[in-house]
């Protein structure tokens, strides 16, 4: 991989930049080599490393190439289909070696996926419709399971836990604690009665109903 002196540089477009980084330098594609326009060879690299999650100068090579395979239009790498791909990754923050994979692919699907809506929109034929629109509906899918597995990996495959407003209306009463309910039963954890009391959400007495029918059956058996 070379460098070469900047001609044009990509500035950020919106000020409220949400990666505070420079712009990533853009790549030059000319026939059998890749080069990283930026005036300092290091500096480049570095900075296109970043934007792509790559931890070494192997995994910048092994990345572009990827991506440079995927950017081809009309049987050619195309630069500007290239610099977006690039610039998708760097939004996405890949932040380990995993993540720069799932990136690539991502940025990948979704090129994919658009070609694929723009040849279901310039054709009119029945059969190409079809074709067309099953591909594209599993590219859709792939990318939404995507998002979710970048989700997984970055949460470190915990899930999240809905906590809902209890509402008891009058004459009713709530269980406190976590409840396993069976067809025919519902058994609370005995320590749940014990932990209402203690934060004054359920009075003696009220324990006390409930344990009565349990202890009439006991002396009946």
């Amino acid at each position: 991989m070379t460098t070469s002196p900047t001609r044009n540089a990509t500035a950020p477009i919106a000020a409220n930049d949400r990666t505070g980084l420079s712009a990533s330098p853009r790549v030059r594609l000319s026939r059998r080599r890749i080069s990283i326009d930026h005036p300092d060879p290091r500096a480049g690299e570095r900075l296109l490393a970043d934007a792509l999650g790559a931890v070494d100068r192997d995994a910048l090579d092994g990345l572009l190439k990827q991506l440079v395979k995927v950017s081809v239009i009309g049987q050619k790498p195309d630069e500007a289909n290239l610099a977006f791909m690039i610039s998708m990754m760097k939004s996405i923050g890949p932040r380990d070696s995993i993540e720069a994979m799932l990136a690539a692919q991502m940025v990948s699907v979704h090129v994919t996926a658009m070609r694929s809506a723009c040849r279901l929109a310039c054709t009119d034929d029945i059969a190409q419709q079809e074709s067309v629109t099953r591909a594209l509906a599993r590219l859709a899918r792939t990318f939404a399971a995507q998002i979710e597995a970048l989700s997984r990996h970055r949460s470190n495959g915990e899930r999240g836990i809905t906590v809902q407003n209890l509402s008891v209306q009058d004459g009713g009463r709530a269980i406190v604690g976590n409840v396993t309910q069976h067809t025919n039963m519902m058994v609370s954890e005995p320590s749940a009665a014990d932990a209402a009391m203690d934060a004054g959400l359920v009075s003696t007495r009220e324990v006390g109903e409930h344990e009565q029918p349990d202890a009439r059956r006991g002396a009946a058996a």
